[in-house]
């Protein structure tokens, strides 16, 4: 596929991210430091460290919300890192996920908390995917060039 078939795929990709709210002016912020003369990867290396950061995460809270006694202080940390990682690489819909989270956290309610790891891993998982396709589009647009 052409270079500018490829570029056009990729920047509706980003489109509908912004759009649907996935990723903010974070996000964009993170683009723009690559592109004005930036390290080549380094949006590549933000979102991959990113995503195994929160992968570690989430299994790390499914793991404490199993405990016959749920420490919620531990749980809240968690929370609170995955919250900042998030708004660091511009995941809002992950990072206002963990704002409700945490706050379940601080009402020590265990049903609620699991409630909201199902909805902290969807969001997750969506944008995982969708920064691994605009990822494989660099690629390929790289190869192109």
């Amino acid at each position: 596929m052409a270079a500018a078939a490829l570029r056009e795929q990729l920047n509706a990709l980003l489109s509908s991210m912004f759009a649907s709210g996935l990723v903010d002016e974070q996000f964009q912020q993170l683009q723009m430091l690559q592109d004005d003369g930036g390290t080549p990867g380094f949006v590549a290396e933000v979102v991959t460290l990113f995503c195994d950061d929160a992968d570690r995460i989430i299994s790390e809270l499914a793991a404490l919300l199993e405990q016959p006694i749920v420490d919620f202080d531990k749980v809240d940390a968690y929370v609170h890192q995955l919250k900042g990682s998030s708004a660091s690489v511009g995941a809002q819909k992950v990072k206002f996920t963990c704002m409700q989270f945490r706050q379940l956290c601080q009402d020590k309610n265990r049903d609620g908390c699991i409630m909201a790891l199902a909805v902290v891993r969807n969001e997750f998982y969506d944008l995982r995917n969708k920064f691994q396709t605009m990822l494989q589009l660099e690629q390929q647009i790289q190869a192109q060039q």
